[in-house]
């Protein structure tokens, strides 16, 4: 049951047609885990965790650096050194003191996957890495789990929803990494409001996916041009 602060902090999404106290209560259950704690990971982290999302996993091996600045907004100049996992729990539970959130200082792999998987219903893929998203899809595909896939290059984004209910993988869609470039990526740069546009989004598409409202983005991709403002939902299924 939802207390007295709870419907005054989640007032304005309890009024939502279709998602009401039933579907905040839904939230407060859910467990979700954000693979990557950078420019995606920290728009949908803050997000779901301002939203209510009941659990919050977090997995990120790294440490803060003076160029995350411009677009990991988890961030701030003091805290450059520190892992970035510990500072955004510290971040987080100041802003929703009502969200458990669980650490992996961690990178995910094959060795620690199965463990971390199993604690959480829907996997957040905001990574920055082929090798990763492919591991991050097969280990959804082994436990049934959604995948909430977001990617940034450069200008451009794009967001989809995998092995939802029966839908594609990501191997459906990127049946192996494009041509030139390699499976672990190279760093490339972007406008820091890019990630902020997609994390967004891809907190949306999970609180879709745990309220029931809306249409998912499975069997569809959605790409954001940031230099021409253009967006389009292209069906791939």
């Amino acid at each position: 049951m939802l207390s007295k602060e709870e419907r005054e902090r989640y007032n304005r999404q309890i009024m939502l047609p279709g998602v009401g106290e039933a579907g905040q209560q839904k939230l407060k259950e859910a467990r979700v885990l954000i693979i990557g704690v950078g420019g995606l990971g920290s728009p949908v982290s803050v997000y779901l965790c301002a939203a209510g999302v009941g659990t919050i996993g977090l997995v990120d091996d790294d440490i803060v650096s003076l160029s995350n600045l411009q677009r990991q907004i988890l961030y701030h100049t003091h805290v450059v050194g520190k892992s970035k996992v510990l500072h955004a729990k510290e971040v987080l539970e100041e802003l929703n003191p009502n969200v458990n959130i669980h650490i992996h200082d961690e990178r995910i792999s094959g060795q620690n996957a199965n463990e971390i998987f199993s604690g959480y219903e829907i996997i957040v893929d905001a990574t920055d890495n082929y090798r990763s998203r492919y591991l991050i899809s097969k280990f959804c595909k082994n436990f049934d789990k959604p995948m909430v896939h977001g990617a940034i290059e450069e200008f451009q984004g794009m967001v989809s929803v995998f092995n939802y209910k029966g839908g594609p993988l990501y191997e459906n869609l990127f049946p192996e990494p494009p041509e030139n470039e390699s499976i672990d990526g190279e760093p490339k740069g972007v406008f820091g409001s890019l990630p902020g546009i997609i994390g967004s989004i891809q907190s949306m598409e999970v609180l879709k996916l745990i309220t029931g409202a809306g249409e998912p983005l499975s069997g569809k991709l959605f790409t954001y041009n940031a230099l021409n403002g253009d967006s389009n939902t292209i069906r791939f299924v």
